[in-house]
């Protein structure tokens, strides 16, 4: 008994040993996906939930005057988590592209504008300072098509460089980008093998790399919301992995279907090897218990090779083009809840006007959200909706570690009950007003029964218990 003791105490003591050593420059591990909770992120060595809510997609060309006000803002509501497409689109004005522009007002691919990396530099220096994390999409179809194309620098009518002869461009892409009907998503050496414009792809790329790589906040995604094939995505993919040599980065792809089981998307969720978690942003286009369901699939499909699933924009508002039709911000504000309580890593509100950025419902979102990690941890949960009994369409949502702790998420008014029947001792239950972000006063509960559960506010509440 004695031996075993010891052996036990040893095997203890290496345990605690190996997790000092792994984590003593903790300030350089950055995000990772680490074994012990590989659904979710690990930085610096801590378990993170990624939680965000910014008013633009590319935060990256703001001005630093405009810019590092708005972090501030987001780290004092809790939210780490911005999206950056590299888009260079004119949509407020001071946008500006990559590459050098002449006096002519023509663009010279071959030379850089040194302010447009600049700005890129600091805010990935901004970000890493305040402990954002930043998930890069590097292409975003709406910068090439329709009249987004026509001052774009890969135009030939707009650059030095080549011509529409030796591109293979034309003048106009009348289409919506998810046709795939531009030749800019076909140039790579397993697609239509286009050297002329793929040299200054790979290039762009290089650059991007070549800053992004010296930063530990920084997750990969190739594309916004694409249509583009297979061949396109899994090359850039294995291309960045390959310049970043021994750092290890984490890459994923982000297609354009909303059903989540459409084959389109098991070209990420069937390559692990490949793809490191999983962006299911396009699963905000489906509302009430689809929304949920949707996430829970992509879930238990993953289970096998379980990642990281991430939500990086989730559309609805007042705003929003399609708030008639329920994509609003109820919907918004519920999708981010629902995806938090189901599991996922990481949730974010996309930017104005299709979605409510950084405003008072999505803060009080956030902030309701950071709350509930004070008494919980949702790494320590798993959905568990057979323990709610008498519960209607979309009414509440559960996750649970049965006997320890229980987390109901009321999506609005409501009464439901809870199954305690099998759990005994007591608890504590706590609940927080999702409106205002406000905590409730507290009371004790015992287990052996089925416990009435009941929400009193209309955009929704989160009620906790935890064993005492």
């Amino acid at each position: 008994m004695v031996k075993l003791m010891k052996t036990v105490k040893i095997e203890t003591l290496l345990v605690f040993l190996f997790v000092i050593l792994s984590c003593s420059s903790s300030k350089d591990k950055g995000i990772e996906i680490r074994n012990e909770h590989p659904n979710y992120w690990t930085y610096n060595c801590k378990p993170t939930l990624l939680l965000g809510g910014s008013n633009d997609d590319n935060l990256f060309q703001w001005p630093i005057e405009k810019l590092v006000p708005h972090l501030d803002s987001m780290v004092d509501v809790g939210a780490n988590y911005v999206r950056n497409t590299m888009s260079d689109r004119k949509q407020k004005g001071f946008e500006i592209y990559p590459f050098k522009e002449l006096p002519n007002k023509k663009y010279d691919l071959d030379q850089w504008s040194d302010e447009y990396w600049n700005r890129f530099t600091v805010f990935l220096e901004e970000t890493a300072k305040r402990n954002i994390i930043v998930q890069i999409e590097i292409w975003d179809r709406f910068d090439f098509s329709r009249e987004e194309w026509k001052p774009n620098p890969y135009n030939p009518i707009n650059n030095v460089s080549y011509t529409y002869d030796e591109s293979g461009f034309v003048q106009e892409y009348p289409k919506h980008p998810g046709k795939n009907a531009q030749p800019f998503f076909f140039t790579t050496p397993n697609q239509r093998k286009n050297t002329t414009v793929f040299k200054y792809q790979k290039a762009y790329v290089d650059k991007l790399l070549s800053i992004s790589l010296k930063y530990n906040n920084v997750l990969y995604c190739i594309d916004n919301e694409t249509s583009a094939e297979e061949a396109w995505a899994t090359y850039w993919a294995q291309y960045i992995k390959e310049k970043a040599g021994d750092k290890k980065i984490y890459v994923t792809e982000m297609w354009n279907a909303h059903d989540l089981t459409d084959d389109e998307h098991k070209r990420t969720f069937d390559h692990p090897e490949l793809y490191d978690y999983v962006d299911i942003s396009q699963n905000s286009w489906n509302k009430g218990y689809e929304n949920w369901l949707g996430a829970q699939k992509v879930k238990a499909y993953l289970s096998k090779n379980t990642r990281p699933i991430n939500h990086v924009k989730i559309y609805g508002a007042s705003t929003h083009k399609r708030a008639e039709e329920g994509i609003n911000s109820s919907h918004a504000a519920k999708v981010f809840l629902r995806n938090i309580v189901g599991g996922l890593a990481s949730s974010r509100f996309h930017r104005p006007t299709s979605g409510l950025g950084l405003s008072r419902i999505s803060i009080n979102c956030i902030k309701s959200v950071r709350m509930v990690e004070e008494k919980v941890k949702f790494w320590d949960l798993r959905p568990n909706m057979k323990l709610l009994l008498d519960c209607d369409y979309d009414e509440a949502y559960l996750t649970a570690n049965p006997d320890k702790s229980y987390l109901v998420y009321f999506t609005g008014k409501g009464s439901v009950d809870l199954d305690l029947s099998q759990v005994s001792g007591s608890f504590r239950m706590y609940s927080i007003n999702i409106q205002n972000a406000s905590w409730a006063k507290s009371t004790e509960v015992k287990g052996k029964q089925i416990l009435k559960l009941t929400s009193e506010y209309e955009n929704g509440s989160f009620i906790i218990l935890t064993k005492q």
